[in-house]
């Protein structure tokens, strides 16, 4: 049963939906480009990743707009706060790290990711916390699943934002290679941003998780743009 919107929406309410559109869009840019090189394992999981996105952003649309329920709230929670960013940084340790290390750190990783996903669908809620038109992770029972994800998160935020920071710091040696310089300063910018405005939405504000999810994928998509430009000659 959904919880209906106590008010009218406002405009910034229907920022995810916007969202989702440009994650579809940059999703399907990615998977061609995948498509068209015919390898690069670091493109389906980034393709992944901005599907995961863009998941998280029209749930996210859909609580907003249409109302609550548990069984929305709780995919929110896995879309978002579980996934979040983690497969555009496994893109990114794919990118990075030699092929055995991606390797391992996926073995690793994958199956805490889905156990943590698996204990979110699990947990029993308390429902009377739960509000009509924006989602929370305070529904969860098992409050001490909330603490794991800051550790999936923590690993994610240092190989997305730290491998485009380090990136952006190798690529600023070269004049033909600034391009890339800025394109990884962009990613690490919008990787960022959706967490500044997580922290916003827990104080109260959550129209500034909605800026931020569309800031931060625009950036992102800028980013990776400028970095698979051709470099000049």
């Amino acid at each position: 049963m959904l919880v209906m919107f106590a008010a009218a929406p406002q405009a910034l309410h229907y920022l995810p939906l916007l969202t989702t559109l440009l994650c579809a869009v940059f999703a399907v840019v990615l998977w061609r480009r995948y498509q068209d090189r015919g390898k690069g394992l670091h493109l389906l999981w980034w393709c992944a990743g901005v599907t995961s996105y863009g998941l998280g952003t029209a749930l996210e649309s859909t609580i907003t707009l249409a109302g609550n329920s548990v069984l929305l709230n709780k995919a929110w929670y896995v879309a978002g706060a579980v996934l979040g960013a983690y497969p555009l940084a496994q893109g990114s340790v794919h990118l990075l790290l030699r092929p055995r290390t991606a390797h391992r750190l996926t073995v690793v990783s994958v199956p805490i990711v889905v156990a943590v996903a698996a204990l979110v669908t699990l947990s029993p809620v308390h429902a009377e916390v739960m509000e009509s038109h924006r989602p929370t992770g305070a529904i969860l029972g098992w409050s001490w699943v909330r603490a794991i994800t800051p550790l999936i998160n923590g690993y994610a935020a240092l190989f997305l934002i730290g491998g485009a920071a380090l990136s952006a710091w190798r690529f600023r040696r070269k004049r033909t290679t600034k391009h890339r310089m800025w394109g990884n300063v962009l990613i690490a910018l919008g990787a960022l941003l959706p967490g500044i405005g997580g922290g916003m939405a827990k104080a109260g504000v959550v129209e500034a998780l909605y800026v931020g999810e569309l800031a931060g994928i625009l950036m992102i998509w800028a980013g990776y743009s400028a970095c698979v430009r051709p470099t000049p000659a």
